[in-house]
Parts: structure tokens; C-alpha cells; sequence
């Protein structure tokens, strides 16, 4: 008997083992630059309402370090555990959306830091129903994917569009990174994204925009809150939280997956999501969810230019983040030490092939078109009515327009 377990547990140490040389031999250095341009691009574009509402709440260094650490760990595990569990580039980000909801509250006077702390633990329970009871993959399921689409491509095109707007400051820097990225889809377009990267930090550096000065070479350390709960936070905190992070996050962050051509196991994914919020919630974590622009950096052919390979660019940028959340307050002042200008030209630029695809899918089928011209529009507008994002509104006005049609029609 036990010399047959030992020849079992051999063999599956060698299968182990063979899946482990498969999956080193899918890495690619184009996944660890999109990987890193995802994670550059979204926290440069957002930490600092983390720090807003770490400064509403009155959170001392230590714990505003703290929510550093616990979102850090959440995205990165969960990015390289699901990404190499299941073989697809599945990025899980942070909701900006929600942590303005909790600064606003704080801000107005009405939420302390251990009452926002029981928020993020009510919200993540309520994100665990949604994902494991399955109710909101069915809803994803009934989406039709030139609304994805034409969704995926009016939430990246703010960015783009941001990113060529900033030529007039600093015409120089992209300018340059903009003919790189010319001659690069041209002569090497597996380096694509790379070169222009290396462009702009070159030139970058040469003007001297990088200030280093000031970063603290610190290592972070986790800092409990215990959680109050009010009926008052719950509806009023909470409730939003969860709804602006399913509208304004999971729901684009899930059409960014299938416009790859990619099926998550979607359940599962924001299920899991909402027990790692509720496990650090405690230490600061107000959300971990599915990545929504950035996913775009690890989906696209950027990435790689097999599908098959490209899962190691969220497994990269994973990486990148347990590195922010071990050397939190470290690794913000690097991130704010690149200038404005590369960060929304390396943006722009990486995203110009996914919208592209995402607009060559939502127009091409004429059954379709006006409802996603609408979605796309609408959701390119960034308008915000009840405290949730133009995403979700912009997927209300095509089903609308789509049910119209369809009513129409069959008149």
C-alpha cells in the first residue's frame, strides 16, 4: 500500500511539476510590461482619493499605510491565483468608485473610521451573495456582447483621449512616445508597449521630471480597526459601496474579459472577491473586484499575441502589487514620481488596439449598432446621477433603446 502511494505521490509531484515548466515557458517580457503599465496606470490615476479619504477619516499614518497593505495583498493574490488557476487574464483592481462614496460620507461628518471599517464588511457580504448565489453572472449572461463592447470602448476612450490632450504641456515627451508608438506597431509590434514606455522615461528623465527626493523607504506594517456597525452607515455607506463597485467596476471589468474572448468562471471570481474584502476589510480594505480599465493592459495583444499566453500579465502585475502592499508608502511616492504626462500617454497609447477591437464588435452588427452607439456615448460622457458612474448608464440607455427595437420589430 504505501509503496503505491508513494508512486501516486510521485507522479503527481512530476505532472505538478510539467505544469509549472508549461506555465514558466508561456511568460513573456511584453506580459510583465503590461502587467506593470496596469498597475502604474491605476494607482497613479487614483491613489490619491485613497488618501483623501484616509484624511476625512482621520486615519493616522500608520493605518492610512495599513489600507495600503490590505489592498495591496487582495488585488495581487487574487490577480495571480486566479489568473493561474484558470489560465486566463483575469486583473483584480480596487473600486475608485466606492472609496469616493466612503470619502464623501467621512468628509460631510458622517462616518468614523471604525463605522466605515463595518461598511466594508457589509458591502463584501453583499458581494458574496451576488457572486456564489450566481445572481450576477445570469444578468452578465443576458448581455450581448456588442453592448459589452461598445461599454468596454467608452470607458477606455476617456483615456486615450485624456492622454493625447496632454500633448500641449509637454509636446516634447508625447509627441515622442506617440511616433514610438507608430514605428513600433510597424517594425515591433510584440515590443510595442515597451518602447513606448522606454521612450518616455527616457526623455522624461533627460527633463528631469522624476522628484525622488521625497520617497520613504519604509516597510508597511498591517493596523486593526475594530468595525462599528449603524443602521445609518449600513444604508447609507455600505448599500452605495456595493452597488457602485458591481455598476461602475465588475460590470465592465467582466465585459473587458468576454470582448478578450475570454468565459471566467464569473461566479466564483466575485464570490471570492467579496471573502478576501471581508477577510482585510479589518486592516483597510474597502474593495478588491475585477479590474475595469486596466483589465484592457492584460487582455489586449500587447500583452501577447497569443490568448493562450497572455494570463501572465495580471500574474505580473500581482506581483507588482503585493510589492505596494509589503512597501506601501515606499512604492505610492515612486508611482507619484513619474509625471502626469507619461502616465496618460502610455495609457492612451496601449489602449488604442482594444478599443478599436471594441468598436469594430459593437458597429458590426447592424441589429445592434444604435443600441451600442447609445451605450458607447453614454457611458464616453461620464455623467453620474444617484451616485453611480456612467458604465451602468451607459448599459441602461442600450437595453432601452435595444428592448425599443426589438418591440418594433416585432410589431
Amino acid at each position: 500500500m504505501f509503496p503505491a502511494i508513494a508512486v501516486a505521490a510521485a507522479r503527481g509531484i512530476c505532472f505538478a511539476g510539467g505544469v509549472r515548466a508549461s506555465m514558466l515557458k508561456d511568460f513573456s517580457f511584453s506580459a510583465l510590461v503590461a502587467g506593470f503599465v496596469s498597475v502604474l496606470v491605476g494607482f497613479t490615476s487614483s491613489v490619491a482619493v485613497i488618501f483623501q479619504a484616509t484624511q476625512h477619516l482621520h486615519a493616522t499614518a500608520a493605518q492610512t499605510a495599513s489600507w495600503l497593505w490590505a489592498i495591496g495583498m487582495g488585488m495581487g493574490l487574487l490577480s495571480i491565483v486566479f489568473s493561474l488557476v484558470w489560465r486566463q487574464p483575469i486583473l483584480i483592481a480596487w473600486s475608485t468608485p466606492g472609496v469616493a462614496v466612503v470619502g464623501t460620507a467621512a468628509a460631510s461628518g458622517n462616518l468614523t473610521l471604525p463605522q466605515a471599517i463595518g461598511t466594508f464588511i457589509a458591502s463584501a457580504v453583499l458581494v458574496i451573495v451576488a457572486g456564489f448565489s450566481g445572481a450576477f453572472e445570469r444578468v452578465m449572461k443576458r448581455l450581448p456582447l456588442p453592448l459589452a463592447s461598445a461599454l468596454l470602448a467608452g470607458v477606455l476612450s476617456k483615456f486615450t483621449l485624456d492622454g493625447f490632450m496632454t500633448a500641449p504641456e509637454n509636446p516634447k515627451l508625447v509627441l515622442a512616445m506617440a511616433a514610438a508608438y507608430v514605428l513600433g506597431r510597424r517594425f515591433w509590434p510584440r515590443a510595442n508597449v515597451p518602447l513606448v514606455l522606454a521612450t518616455g522615461i527616457a526623455i522624461a528623465a533627460k527633463q528631469q521630471l522624476f522628484h525622488l527626493e521625497a520617497v520613504p523607504w519604509t516597510v508597511t506594517l498591517p493596523v486593526w480597526t475594530t468595525p462599528e456597525f449603524t443602521a445609518g452607515t449600513l444604508l447609507g455607506v455600505a448599500l452605495p459601496l456595493f452597488i457602485v463597485t458591481m455598476a461602475s467596476q465588475n460590470l465592465p471589468g467582466v465585459s473587458a474579459i468576454r470582448v478578450g474572448g475570454y468565459e471566467p468562471p464569473v461566479s466564483k471570481v466575485i464570490g471570492w472577491t467579496g471573502v478576501t474584502t471581508l477577510l482585510l476589510a479589518p486592516f483597510g480594505c474597502f474593495s478588491v473586484n475585477l479590474a475595469a480599465i486596466t483589465a484592457a493592459f492584460c487582455t489586449s495583444p500587447e500583452a501577447h499575441p497569443d490568448p493562450k499566453r497572455r494570463y501572465w500579465a495580471p500574474v505580473c502585475a500581482g506581483l507588482f502589487y503585493v510589492l505596494i502592499g509589503v512597501f506601501g508608502a515606499t512604492v505610492a511616492g515612486l508611482f507619484a514620481a513619474f509625471p502626469k504626462e507619461l502616465v496618460l500617454a502610455v495609457a492612451g497609447l496601449a489602449l488604442l488596439t482594444t478599443i478599436a477591437n471594441g468598436l469594430a464588435l459593437s458597429l458590426g452588427d447592424e441589429r445592434y449598432r444604435e443600441a451600442s452607439a447609445m451605450t458607447f456615448f453614454v457611458t464616453l460622457s461620464g455623467i453620474k446621477l444617484a451616485g453611480i458612474g456612467s458604465a451602468f448608464w451607459g448599459i441602461v440607455a442600450g437595453v432601452v433603446v435595444l428592448a425599443l427595437r426589438s418591440l418594433r420589430t416585432k410589431r
